[in-house]
C-alpha cells in the first residue's frame, strides 16, 4: 500500500505553487500519495513563511503537534520546508530534535534525496542553499489540477526593503529562461488549463535568458504567454512600483488576455514611511503609473498592500495613505499592523507607536477599502460578467464558482459540464465576499472541456 504524504502551507501564492511542487516530486520518487489527515501521513512537510508575526512560534506549535504522532509511529517524516526553515536553518531542529529535514524554497526539488538520508538514518538532514535555477530544472512536468494554474517565472527579490526577510529566505532575483516558462505552459494548456497566473517575489523584474541568449523583460513575456494556444486570461502577482515600466502599462492596452485587474503593492502613501521602508519610489511615482494604466485600461480594478504602524508611522503619515487610497480607488488590499521580522533593519527601528493606535489605524484602512469594494461590486449588478467556472462552490457543493476579470468570486447555478469553461453570468446580488448570478440568457457554451 502506497505510503502517504501530508503538507501545511503557510503562506503566499508562491508557497502555494512550491507545495504542489513538493507533492509532485515525492510522488515521482517515492509513490507517496496525499491525505489530508495528518494522522494517517508518513511523511509530515509544513511550508513555511516569515512574513507575519511570530512566524517561527507558529512553526514549532505545528510540530511540536507533530510530534505526537512521531511518538505513536516513529517511522513518521517530519520536514520543514519554506522561508522560515531558510532563515532558521539548524537552530530550528536544536530546538526540535524531532524534525528530520530542514529545506529552503530553492532546493525542495532535492527532497527525494533528503527523505532518503532521514530514512537512512541520517540525524539532521538539511539543506538551505540557493541553488538559483536548479531547482526548476529538476521538477517533474506540471500536472493541470483545474482550469486555472500558477507558474512561477523567477524567485527572489533584490530590493531589500527594510521591513522584508524574502531576500535573506529566497536569495537574489532569478530569472527562468523564457522558453521553459512557455513550456510548462504549453503543457499546462493541453491539459485543459484556460488561465494563467505569472508568480515571482517581484515579478515584474522578470528578466530571463530569450532563444537568441539575450534577457527578455517582462513585457514581452507577457506577449509570449499570450500567444500560447488556449490560454485565455493572464494574472500576475506581485509587482513592485521601481520595474512597472511603461512597456507593461502597454501591455494593458495592447493584450485583451491579461485580466482587468492589477495588484501593485504601495505599502504606504507616506514618503516619509516609503524612504524609511526604503521602497526606492515616491508616492508621486506610484500615481502616475496608475495614471497611465487607468489611460491604458479604463475601468480596470486596483488592489494594493498597506503595512500599517511603521516605525515612526505619525498620524500624518497615516493621513496620507488614507488620502492614497481615495486618489487611487483601491478595492481592496492586503493590509497588516506593522511586525519587525529578525535580521531585518526594521525589526531595530525606534517604535513609538502603541498597538492601540496600530489596530485603530488597520480598522480604519480596512474599512475604507471594504467600503470601496462594495460600491463597485454593487454597480457590477446587473451587468454580464464572463467567468472562469473553477468547479464547486465550498459552501455549497451544489452551486458552481469561478472568478471575474476584476478577481470577485461568482456564486451560480450550472451543470457540472460548464467546469473549465468561460461562461457568461449575468449578476445578480452583490454579498459581502462575493457575487451572486445565474447563466446570461445569451451565453453560448463553449466545447465541453476534459473537466465536465
Amino acid at each position: 500500500m502506497a505510503q502517504k504524504l501530508y503538507i501545511q502551507t503557510n503562506g503566499c501564492q508562491m508557497n502555494e505553487y512550491d507545495s504542489a511542487k513538493m507533492r509532485d516530486v515525492l510522488q515521482a520518487s517515492h509513490g507517496l500519495e496525499m491525505t489530508e489527515i495528518p494522522e494517517q501521513a508518513d511523511v509530515l512537510l509544513l511550508n513555511t513563511c516569515s512574513i507575519r508575526e511570530r512566524a517561527q512560534e507558529k512553526v514549532f506549535s505545528t510540530v511540536g503537534r507533530w510530534k505526537k504522532i512521531k511518538d505513536k509511529r516513529p517511522h513518521v517524516i517530519i520536514g520543514v520546508g519554506g522561508c522560515v526553515a531558510s532563515q532558521e536553518g539548524e537552530a530550528l531542529q536544536q530546538r526540535a530534535p524531532y524534525v528530520d529535514m530542514v529545506f529552503g524554497p530553492q532546493t525542495l526539488h532535492r527532497l527525494p534525496e533528503l527523505l532518503n538520508q532521514a530514512r537512512g538514518g541520517h540525524k539532521h538532514v538539511i539543506d538551505i542553499a540557493f541553488p538559483e535555477i536548479e531547482k526548476f530544472d529538476n521538477l517533474p512536468e506540471p500536472r493541470a489540477e483545474g482550469p486555472k494554474a500558477y507558474v512561477s517565472v523567477m524567485e527572489g527579490c533584490s530590493k531589500y526593503c527594510t521591513y522584508c526577510v524574502v531576500p535573506y529566505t529566497r536569495g537574489e532575483e532569478i530569472s527562468r529562461p523564457l522558453q521553459d516558462i512557455i513550456n510548462e505552459i504549453n503543457t499546462l494548456a493541453q491539459q485543459g488549463v484556460r488561465e494563467i497566473n505569472l508568480l515571482g517575489q517581484n515579478v515584474n523584474a522578470y528578466r530571463g535568458p530569450g532563444p537568441d541568449g539575450y534577457n527578455v523583460d517582462f513585457s514581452l513575456l507577457l506577449h509570449a504567454v499570450a500567444a500560447v494556444d488556449g490560454i485565455d486570461r493572464i494574472r500576475f502577482t506581485t509587482s513592485h512600483p521601481l520595474e512597472f515600466s511603461d512597456a507593461i502599462i502597454a501591455a494593458f492596452a495592447d493584450i485583451p488576455k491579461l485580466v482587468n485587474h492589477l495588484h501593485l503593492p504601495v505599502q504606504s502613501g507616506s514618503n516619509a514611511i516609503l524612504a524609511r521602508m526604503k521602497r526606492g519610489h515616491k508616492r508621486e511615482d506610484y500615481l502616475e503609473i496608475i495614471r497611465k494604466v487607468k489611460l491604458a485600461r479604463p475601468g480596470i480594478s486596483l488592489s494594493s498592500d498597506f503595512i500599517i504602524g511603521f516605525p515612526g508611522e505619525t498620524e500624518q503619515d497615516f493621513q496620507d495613505t488614507l488620502d492614497l487610497i481615495d486618489q487611487v480607488g483601491f478595492e481592496f488590499s492586503y493590509s497588516f499592523i506593522f511586525s519587525p521580522r529578525p535580521g531585518t533593519p526594521a525589526a531595530d527601528y525606534p517604535d513609538g507607536v502603541s498597538l492601540e493606535e496600530k489596530e485603530r489605524r488597520l480598522q480604519i484602512v480596512q474599512a475604507r477599502l471594504n467600503a470601496n469594494h462594495q460600491a463597485v461590486s454593487q454597480t457590477m449588478v446587473g451587468s454580464v460578467q464572463r467567468i472562469l467556472v473553477e468547479g464547486p462552490s465550498k459552501k455549497n457543493p451544489l452551486l458552481l464558482t469561478g472568478r471575474t476579470e476584476n478577481n470577485r468570486a461568482v456564486i451560480f447555478a450550472g451543470h457540472q459540464r460548464l467546469v473549465g469553461q468561460f461562461v457568461d453570468i449575468l449578476i445578480t446580488e452583490a454579498m459581502p465576499n462575493s457575487l451572486r448570478g445565474r447563466v446570461a440568457a445569451s451565453n453560448n457554451p463553449e466545447p465541453v472541456s476534459q473537466y465536465a
